[in-house]
């Protein structure tokens, strides 16, 4: 049997772009080349998909400059590198002539909109290539947490108070929703755009006249705003491995050395510490990991999440923060942190999600598309 082509997406048009980048370097790091052929493919942050794989690798080893002067330094112009901009539909035509890149499975690494988002999921599905992760519907309902606490709420999964509203109302009327939020969440809260992760665009506010800044920096990656009342909790990290029998790892605890698990505190300040295993009682661990599948499941998620949760210090409450369908794989990142405290290192992380996209990928082929 020769070796497994896996195409690992990373880059992307987010927020996140960083991140990802990050991401892939450690799982493509992972992946036994004895078993696995890698063909990386380096989305720019203007939404172009670099198919060469010298400048993919460059971009994957040394940033997207040295991408760029890859694509400069081979035969076609560095704008040809990769697929064409969205701006650009009419160039498909010479694009589709060219040999197809094969795959066996793909490995998207994209965090946020336009990568987490059931986007690229749906055009995995589309030209029918087993993928890692959430399907298009879990996808797209993690990365949006307005819905995404909608159904955790209907299942009867604790969420937070909170409101949302869009950034226009806000500028039309800010006088009637700073009164809506004063009423229905209360100071302090978190203000935060709707679709997006690693704490981008977040802001605590604590006094009335904060709320404006809060909700025009939120505005600036998503139109939907999100305000959640701030408790004082303590944040737990839960991961979650399989497709339809998921099973949880142990617990993890952040404890941010800002106010908050900001995105300068997740990646760029080394007093951040992870507390692994989560210093809390046995029953409250056990709670965490039901409600971490609990939530895995009412999202119909596959392969893997991480789950996020409060734990609040006045009432013993525990809430679902959110779930993040393509958690990070960076040096700091819990999810694989977390399995590997639980005997499966970063190799097997890798090869166990992998495995489950091919037998998703098969299961699904097996459900019959004509009609009676």
């Amino acid at each position: 049997m020769g070796k497994l082509r896996v195409l690992v997406l990373f880059g992307g048009r987010s927020a996140e772009h960083e991140v990802s980048v990050v991401s892939a370097r450690a799982i493509v790091g992972a992946l036994d080349p004895a078993r696995y052929e890698v063909r990386p493919v380096y989305i720019t942050r203007d939404g172009r998909w670099v198919l060469r794989p010298a400048a993919a690798w460059a971009a994957l080893e040394g940033g997207p400059e040295a991408a760029l002067r890859a694509a400069e330094a081979g035969p076609e112009p560095a704008g040809k590198a990769g697929l064409p901009a969205p701006a650009d539909p009419l160039e498909l035509a010479p694009w589709a002539e060219r040999a197809p890149l094969e795959v066996d499975v793909a490995f998207p690494v994209l965090h946020g909109p336009f990568g987490e988002d059931g986007t690229v999921q749906g055009l995995l599905e589309l030209a029918g290539i087993p993928y890692v992760g959430a399907p298009v519907l879990g996808s797209a309902l993690g990365m949006d947490k307005v819905l995404m606490k909608a159904v955790f709420a209907s299942r009867g999964l604790p969420v937070v108070p909170h409101i949302y509203f869009l950034a226009r109302d806000f500028r039309r009327d800010p006088d009637g929703v700073i009164a809506r939020v004063r009423a229905e969440v209360g100071l302090p809260c978190f203000v935060k755009p709707a679709n997006l992760g690693s704490s981008v665009g977040v802001s605590k506010v604590t006094r009335r006249e904060e709320l404006g800044p809060a909700v025009e920096r939120a505005a600036q990656y998503d139109r939907k705003v999100l305000v959640e009342r701030a408790i004082n909790a303590r944040e737990l990290e839960c991961s979650v491995l399989g497709n339809d029998d998921p099973v949880a790892s142990g617990l993890g605890e952040v404890v941010p050395a800002r106010e908050f698990y900001d995105y300068d505190a997740k990646y760029r300040d080394d007093r951040t510490q992870l507390l692994i295993p989560a210093p809390v009682p046995p029953e409250v661990a056990e709670e965490v990991r039901r409600l971490a599948v609990a939530a895995f499941k009412a999202l119909d998620l596959a392969g893997m999440a991480r789950v996020d949760f409060f734990y609040c210090r006045d009432s013993d409450k525990l809430y679902i923060n959110e779930v993040n369908t393509i958690p990070g794989f960076t040096p700091v990142s819990m999810y694989p942190k977390l399995w590997e405290h639980a005997g499966l290192n970063f190799s097997e992380l890798v090869d166990r999600l992998i495995q489950l996209a091919i037998e998703r990928h098969q299961e699904r082929g097996r459900c019959r598309n004509d009609p009676d």
